[in-house]
């Protein structure tokens, strides 16, 4: 599974917005990869960022 598939997943499954270090930290991945995902993901419009350096799943 690709560090994008498991973010979107962990962010389908929180109610509350993350922040990157969180999602880093729950997933055992190092924050620049997670960096890289959300800027990938949020490219596509599969994730929104409702207050700074917080994202969620639409």
């Amino acid at each position: 599974m690709e560090t994008k598939d498991k973010v979107l997943e962990l962010l389908k499954n929180n109610a509350e917005p993350m922040k990157a270090g969180e999602i880093a930290e729950n997933l055992g991945i190092d924050k620049k990869e997670i960096d890289k995902a959300i800027k990938a993901l949020k490219s596509e419009d599969v994730i929104t960022s409702p207050k700074r350096c917080y994202y969620t799943c639409e």
